[in-house]
C-alpha cells in the first residue's frame, strides 16, 4: 500500500501521517478548517498541534474529503472518539469500499458502551475484518521527534494488520501484529482512566509505591474487563496493555496524568480542563467503562474511585481512602 488518507489533523494524526511519509507513502491529510490546511501545505508543520515538526514532502493537507479519498488505498480515522459517531455519518458516504481502516481513537462511546471497532462497523459500515486498530506507548510529541517506540496493530484479519504493519514501520516506528481487537482497544480505553489516577496520587505529594500499586492494580482492573468481554489475557502484558498504561501514567506529555496531578492539588475538574486546554479522554471514559464494568458485572475499584473524584465531586484524597479501605482480598 503506497497511498493512505488520514482524517483528523490534530497532534495524533499529524504524527500518524509523519511516520507514514517517513516510512515513504503519499499521505493526504484532512483537516475541517481552511486555515489549517493553508498553513501546514504553506509550512510543512501543522505548528497548533506539533511545533516545530516537519511533517514530510510526502503529506498534503486538505479540507475536501473526497479529494482526501481519492485513490486511497488504506484510511486512518484519527477524530477523538466521543465525536467518531458523529464523523462517521459523513465519512460512511466516501469511503473506499475496500482496503483496510484504521482506528487511531481510544475510548468506550458513553452511553452505548461501544468500542470504537464497534462504532466503525455499525455507523461507518465498514467489514470488521477491514478494521485495523493501532495502540501502544504511542505519545504522539515523542514519536513526531522521531524518538524510536513500538505499537500494535490489531484486526481478526491478520493479513489486514501485516498490510499496515508493512506500510508504516521505519527506522523510529515498530509495529507489531495481534488478532486481539477487544483487548487492544480495552487496554486504550483504560490505561487514561489509570493515568488520572496516578496523576492524582502525584498531585497529593505521594510517591512511587503509590503510584506503582495504582499501575499494577490498573492492570489488574483492565485485564478482568477485557476477559469478561472475550480479550486475550496475554494483550494486556504486551505493548497495548502494560506498554502503554505505563507511559500514559509515567509521561509529564501524557495530558491524563497532568490532569490528574492539576486535580490531585486541589484544582476543580474545569480548572484543570482549562489549564492543561483540554478534556483529557479518561474523564469521559471512566465514566463509560464504568458503566461497561456493571453491566458485565467486574469490579473496578479505581476506576470508581476516579469516576467519584471526576463526576461525582468527591476530594482526591477520598480517592485513596476508598481503595485503602476496601475488604482484605487475594491478589
Amino acid at each position: 500500500m503506497q497511498r493512505f488518507a488520514v482524517l483528523g489533523a490534530g497532534a495524533w494524526g499529524s504524527t500518524f501521517a509523519k511516520v507514514l511519509a517517513d516510512a515513504g507513502r503519499e499521505v493526504k491529510l484532512w483537516a475541517r478548517r481552511t486555515s489549517q490546511v493553508d498553513r501546514i501545505n504553506a509550512t510543512g508543520r501543522n505548528e497548533e498541534y506539533l511545533p516545530g515538526i516537519e511533517l514530510g514532502e510526502n503529506v498534503t493537507a486538505t479540507d475536501d474529503l473526497d479529494e482526501a479519498l481519492t485513490d486511497s488505498q488504506a484510511v486512518a480515522l484519527a477524530v477523538p472518539s466521543q465525536s467518531l459517531r458523529e464523523n462517521l455519518t459523513v465519512f460512511r458516504q466516501v469511503l473506499p469500499g475496500a482496503g483496510p481502516v484504521i482506528s487511531l481513537a481510544k475510548g468506550v462511546e458513553v452511553g452505548t458502551g461501544l468500542r470504537m471497532s464497534e462504532l466503525i462497523a455499525g455507523v461507518g459500515r465498514i467489514a470488521p475484518e477491514r478494521i485495523v486498530v493501532l495502540s501502544g506507548p504511542n505519545l504522539a510529541a515523542e514519536i513526531a521527534a522521531g524518538q524510536p517506540t513500538a505499537t500494535v496493530l490489531a484486526c481478526t484479519d491478520h493479513a489486514a494488520a501485516v498490510a499496515v504493519q508493512l506500510a508504516c514501520a521505519g527506522g523510529y516506528f515498530r509495529p507489531y501484529t495481534i488478532t486481539d481487537v477487544i483487548g487492544t482497544e480495552i487496554a486504550g480505553t483504560t490505561k487514561n482512566i489509570i493515568a488520572l489516577a496516578t496523576g492524582i496520587a502525584e498531585g497529593l505529594g505521594l510517591g512511587l509505591n503509590t503510584s506503582a500499586s495504582l499501575i499494577a492494580r490498573g492492570l489488574n482492573e483492565m485485564t478482568g474487563l477485557g476477559v469478561a468481554l472475550g480479550a486475550s489475557a496475554q494483550t494486556f502484558a504486551g505493548l497495548a496493555g502494560l506498554g502503554d498504561l505505563v507511559a500514559t501514567c509515567s509521561s509529564p506529555l501524557s495530558r491524563n496524568r497532568s490532569l490528574g496531578v492539576l486535580l490531585g492539588k486541589g484544582q476543580s475538574l474545569q480548572q484543570a480542563t482549562e489549564t492543561t486546554g483540554a478534556l483529557a479522554e479518561g474523564v469521559v471514559s471512566c465514566r463509560s467503562t464504568r458503566d461497561l464494568a456493571h453491566r458485565h458485572g467486574i469490579s473496578m475499584p479505581i476506576t470508581e474511585a476516579v469516576f467519584a473524584v471526576c463526576h461525582q465531586h468527591a476530594a482526591p484524597e477520598q480517592m485513596i481512602r476508598s481503595l485503602m479501605d476496601r475488604p482484605p482480598t487475594p491478589e
